[in-house]
């Protein structure tokens, strides 16, 4: 059995790290370098910087933050937001990250997924993938539906479909966000996830929702997830990437 990983997601804005509740009502919570590298001491097996503005503001990703977090982290690490094309990926690259996530950009032009993975490699290429919950109809058989722009703007896409594709064209891995818990503290959207692990052949990170141990437990077990992103559970209720995984051992769950 593959051992299931543990990601921090840090949302970043104006160069300082956010959070907030179905991306809306953002805090800043600190310095995005500091608070990757303390969460790297602490045991999370990856990181992943998302600039959740730099999309809708049309501006790149900061090459210069990647570079400070390249030289600080020893454990891998994504970064997101503000990638306009193949240039921007080998940039973000370039600069030390270990893979680049796409989310708008592949649902307004899915050959990038493709060329992504021609230069880079699949392994480097990650489908960022926001899903609301709209229910059933022949528009979305799965229920759920892709919205971009921070969850703004909805694409009438399925989200299964969608994450099939994506994995056709290139995608290594999907990182599936659920608008409906983001934030919340209440668990992760175990369906939507399910259905997607179930559907493809990479592997699937679940994010939106933890609040407790007992959260990934479930996300891991019930919903096939091979990892779990957790944001507010290390940034501001108390819980240690280290005390997080000892849980996760002792309730059977097979960890890094």
């Amino acid at each position: 059995m593959l051992l299931k990983r543990l990601i921090v997601c840090l949302d970043v804005r104006d160069g300082r790290v956010t959070k907030g509740v179905r991306f809306q009502g953002n805090v800043d919570v600190g310095d995005p370098v500091e608070m990757a590298a303390r969460y790297c001491a602490q045991g999370a097996d990856e990181i992943v910087f998302y600039d959740i503005t730099a999309s809708a503001e049309r501006r790149a990703c900061d090459l210069g933050m990647v570079a400070r977090a390249a030289r600080a982290l020893t454990v891998p690490f994504t970064v997101g937001g503000g990638i306009r094309g193949v240039e921007d990926m080998r940039a973000a690259l370039l600069a030390g990250a270990d893979k680049v996530s796409l989310n708008s950009l592949a649902v307004r032009d899915p050959a990038i997924l493709t060329q992504g993975a021609e230069a880079f490699g699949s392994q480097c290429v990650v489908l960022g993938m926001d899903a609301r919950r709209v229910g059933r109809g022949a528009a979305c058989p799965s229920g759920y539906e892709v919205v971009v722009r921070g969850g703004r703007e909805p694409t009438g896409r399925d989200a299964v479909a969608w994450a099939k594709e994506a994995v056709a064209r290139g995608a290594g891995e999907i990182c599936l966000n659920a608008i409906d818990t983001d934030g919340v503290r209440q668990g992760y959207e175990l369906d939507i996830t399910r259905q997607v692990a179930e559907a493809v052949g990479v592997p699937v990170v679940a994010s939106g929702g933890a609040g407790e141990i007992a959260h990934l437990v479930d996300v891991f077990r019930e919903a096939r997830a091979d990892a779990a992103l957790v944001a507010s559970m290390v940034h501001t209720l108390g819980f240690t990437c280290q005390g997080i995984k000892d849980g996760l051992r002792q309730a059977g769950i097979p960890v890094r």
